[in-house]
């Protein structure tokens, strides 16, 4: 691969994420390890724009957004998009648009607000998506991973607090197919992040996936059945890595069992920061890795987790907070996948569940996971990985068709994580 063009991919992805609200182009360079020059020549080469347009540019998109969606004062509206002054905001957005944020406010059509919306402190707004978008199934997937007072999911609406850059709060959504969007609602809190938890969400929920291009693909190449009965089928992602890593070694990468549901809730009770929401299933922050670093194997083995993966978990919450490892989108899967694996009680399967999730990684594919094995007819992990080649780049996407074949057919099995 073309080191340029995957830099600037990397770059843009960060930008859009907010990585220059408030930092400099230098300290993005020295974060993906290059020059402050070469970044500069690899985004105009690439994108024809430098660094500062385009951060510029995915902040008053975003700005746009919240005058049209929302009621948010222009002020609020003006730190929430990336902007450190309202008046550099004012003036940007004139020199753009040709009228003011009140102006253009004016005359967009008025927002209806999306259902359900809960009371207290919260801006409401949208994420469109390519449909179709199996949603119920997405839920389910996730609802199988929920940590007791972070996540829940209830009659289709996701719900989980968050913890982003020293900001906390809630999210909540819910899906609304007749308009291809998610209805969400984002504590009035957490718009200092807004930039970077919309990425996230996005990734999440896996709504920037072309689901007629990759249905289409694995269709022709041997899923037709399968795709057929379940059109739409998007790939769980993650809000935080680190959230995935810690409950596939407390649990298992398939699910819990009540056993194994207890030990979780200590863990996350013990570790996790308790927040106050008004939600009263939504109490607790997600352990962040610098508190489970800290606890160390003897912290949690205290909490009933087994010696080996309390010495795993705490491997991982260090290197993490350390950032020699780096579960996020856009970093090198490969290079993650076996920085994971070279870490005492992970493995093949474990790792590659972990970095398809926490690095949105479309083409993760665990061949020696048994589930796939089975509902491919593979005898094996090499016959399953010389079959998978077909379903090339898209290979994440087959194996959640045949995860649910396997379901169907098998509803109790349930293969080890690792």
């Amino acid at each position: 691969m073309d080191a340029v063009p995957r830099l600037a991919r990397l770059a843009a992805q960060r930008i859009g994420a907010g990585a220059l609200n408030g930092r400099s182009v230098a300290d993005l360079a020295l974060e993906l390890g290059v020059s402050e020059r070469h970044l500069r020549r690899a985004l105009e080469r690439e994108l024809g724009v430098s660094p500062a347009e385009l951060a510029q540019t995915h902040r008053l998109l975003l700005a746009k957004r919240l005058l049209a969606e929302t009621s948010l004062p222009v002020t609020r509206i003006a730190f929430a998009s990336g902007f450190q002054s309202l008046r550099r905001f004012n003036s940007v957005f004139r020199e753009r648009y040709r009228l003011s944020p009140s102006a253009l406010r004016r005359a967009a059509p008025a927002a209806a607000t999306p259902p359900a919306a809960p009371a207290g402190d919260f801006v409401t707004l949208t994420l469109a998506y390519r449909a179709p978008l199996d949603w119920g199934l997405l839920t389910a997937r996730l609802a199988r991973e929920t940590m007791p007072g972070v996540i829940e999911v209830d009659r289709g609406r996701y719900g989980r607090t968050v913890s982003l850059d020293g900001r906390s709060g809630v999210v909540l959504a819910k899906n609304v197919p007749a308009k291809a969007q998610l209805d969400i609602a984002v504590s009035l809190s957490l718009l200092p992040v807004l930039m970077p938890l919309l990425v996230r969400l996005r990734h999440l929920f896996d709504l920037d996936a072309e689901p007629a291009v990759v249905d289409a693909y694995l269709e022709q190449n041997g899923l037709a059945e399968l795709v057929r009965q379940r059109p739409g089928i998007r790939m769980p992602g993650a809000l935080d890595g680190f959230e995935v890593a810690l409950r596939s070694l407390l649990v298992g990468a398939d699910g819990a069992s009540p056993a194994a549901g207890d030990l979780l809730s200590r863990v996350v009770h013990a570790l996790g920061e308790g927040i106050e929401t008004g939600i009263p299933t939504l109490t607790r922050l997600a352990p962040s890795p610098e508190r489970v670093a800290r606890a160390g194997p003897a912290g949690l083995a205290a909490l009933g987790v087994p010696r080996r993966s309390a010495e795993s978990i705490a491997s991982v919450a260090r290197a993490i907070a350390e950032g020699t490892i780096k579960l996020t989108p856009g970093r090198d899967a490969g290079a993650t996948h076996r920085a994971l694996m070279e870490m005492e009680g992970i493995g093949e399967r474990l790792a590659t569940m972990i970095v398809m999730r926490a690095l949105y990684w479309p083409d993760a594919f665990p061949a020696s996971d048994r589930a796939l094995q089975r509902a491919a007819g593979a005898a094996s992990r090499t016959a399953l990985r010389t079959l998978a080649e077909r379903w090339r780049p898209w290979r994440a996407y087959a194996a959640q068709h045949l995860w649910l074949r396997d379901e169907q057919e098998r509803p109790a099995a349930r293969p080890s994580a690792k």
